[in-house]
């Protein structure tokens, strides 16, 4: 074979075979990295760079200005390392640090209150207690003498979630978020109402739990002048919470026995909220009314206190004890204590609001250096009085003095509802038989200081519908510009009410 033909062959088969190798391109992808700084601060510069290149940026705020974030990641740290994978963008965000001239602190602890009806929320005298229930609310009340600019937080533990609450001020309904890393939950500028103000605060999401909370603070240029509990020194948070306690000093005629005191109470309808107690007839000894125990249990309650001053009935002395006399049936008859001790009495009875009721409480010296204290009860619809019990009061000599009426609420948690008793027809009846009318009053909210010292201003007295009446909690705005001047007022009913006294046979009582 001619050798010339033989390499041209072998040159044709090896460049045309059609396993034939191609060497790659060099990898040239590249991606945009753009950067922006929004008002109040700088950043470093973007550019472009090779595919998989890790690109640190930083922001850096202005004078007077914060960094809050990254639009395009959640990072909130003024670093961020990005790896260039595709085309990216971020903007640095900034916030103006604003300085308050003036700064209040709201201690939760006296002022925020379970509204959600949620029952596992704790609220103790630190303040609200971590929570994972986002059914829980909370509310804070805050009475402001005017209408105010201010910004509001609650500072926080900060929280690697980032965690979204729902809030209600007023009647202003918003959202905050708060990113990761953040030690306050701003609410941002706002403006307070004249009067009660509600904050009511909701946990909407969260990867754990919602931190706890302390405080409310509230930031503004204009004098601040506002009415909460304000410190826990003698346990003010608890009787905050409870409201104010209010009181009617009734006036009995002078120079005479008066054996028994004679009273009607109504609640009206919508204010026998859980925790009331208005007493109709108190006198310096003890005290007999009307209670809301439960949503299933009411009470018509009757106590003495023993003369031995002490908050546990055990330690009592044997010849101090408050002795029982009778009782009326189904009565239950025991001790109390905490706030002075004693014998108590209570009838469970399914009393109406919107019902007139009527007491009756007798005390009376035995002649041998003691006294008797008896009460009766009444319902309209069954028209036959009932005997509570007859206590006898060791070392104690003395006849009705001290006749008082109140209106208390004894359970705190539910101190941000209102409640209402209207006190008519009231009588003082000496020895001898004679009946006097009971005219004038003086109101007063003295035994917690939570009136007195305007920590709280949703109480008031008066007359109203020719009866007396005591109406308190629930954060209701004040009818006066002045709450203040109810303390120890006097109050007289219409001279026009010249009704007979009740027709009551003494002697035909149980």
């Amino acid at each position: 074979m001619n050798k010339t033909f033989f390499a041209t062959l072998l040159l044709l088969v090896f460049s045309c075979s059609p396993d034939e190798e191609t060497q790659a391109p060099t990898n040239n992808v590249q991606y945009t990295l753009s950067i922006t700084a929004g008002e109040g601060g700088s950043v470093t510069d973007g550019g472009t760079f090779d595919d998989g290149t890790e690109v640190t940026i930083t922001a850096t705020p202005d004078e007077g200005y914060e960094f809050v974030g990254w639009e395009g990641n959640d990072s909130t740290s003024e670093s961020l390392t990005v790896t260039l994978n595709s085309n990216q963008t971020y903007q640095a965000l900034f916030e103006l640090i604003i300085q308050y001239q003036y700064n209040e602190i709201i201690p939760l602890g006296g002022n925020a209150y379970n509204t959600s009806g949620v029952e596992n929320l704790i609220i103790d005298s630190n303040g609200i207690q971590a929570w994972i229930n986002t059914e829980i609310e909370f509310t804070v009340y805050v009475y402001s003498s005017k209408e105010l600019d201010c910004n509001m937080t609650f500072p926080i533990e900060t929280s690697q979630n980032s965690i979204i609450y729902s809030v209600l001020l007023n009647e202003d309904f918003f959202e905050v978020e708060v990113l990761p890393n953040k030690s306050e939950i701003d609410l941002g500028t706002h403006t307070l109402k004249k009067g009660y103000n509600a904050i009511t605060l909701k946990g909407l999401s969260t990867a754990d739990v919602f931190p706890k909370l302390t405080d409310l603070n509230i930031y503004s240029n204009e004098l601040l002048n506002l009415n909460y509990v304000k410190e826990n020194s003698y346990s003010r948070f608890y009787w905050g919470k409870r409201g104010p306690y209010l009181v009617l000093w009734h006036r009995f005629p002078q120079n005479t026995n008066i054996k028994w005191m004679y009273s009607e109470v109504e609640i009206p309808e919508g204010y026998d909220q859980k925790g009331l107690y208005a007493v109709a007839n108190g006198s310096s000894e003890g005290y007999f009314g009307m209670q809301v125990n439960s949503t299933e249990e009411r009470r018509i309650l009757f106590s003495i206190w023993s003369p031995y001053i002490t908050d546990d009935p055990n330690d009592i002395p044997q010849d101090q004890r408050i002795q029982l006399i009778k009782s009326g049936e189904e009565v239950y008859i025991g001790e109390f204590g905490d706030e002075g001790s004693g014998g108590q009495s209570y009838l469970i009875y399914p009393w109406k609001a919107g019902v007139n009721y009527s007491f009756l409480k007798s005390v009376e010296p035995d002649g041998n250096g003691n006294t008797i204290y008896t009460a009766y009860f009444k319902d309209p619809e069954e028209g036959e009085w009932k005997l509570i019990a007859s206590f006898l009061r060791p070392q104690t000599n003395t006849w009705y003095k001290g006749a008082y009426s109140f209106l208390e609420n004894f359970l705190p948690k539910e101190g941000f509802k209102t409640r209402k008793a209207y006190y008519s027809n009231l009588w003082a009846i000496n020895s001898n038989g004679d009946w006097y009318r009971i005219n004038n009053t003086r109101f007063s909210s003295t035994a917690d200081g939570i009136g007195d010292l305007d920590y709280r201003l949703d109480f008031q007295g008066g007359v109203e519908l020719n009866k007396f009446y005591l109406i308190h909690c629930g954060f209701f705005d004040p009818q006066t510009e002045d709450t203040g001047s109810f303390i120890n007022k006097k109050f007289d009913l219409f001279k026009s009410d010249q009704r007979d006294h009740p027709l009551i046979d003494f002697d035909l009582l149980p």
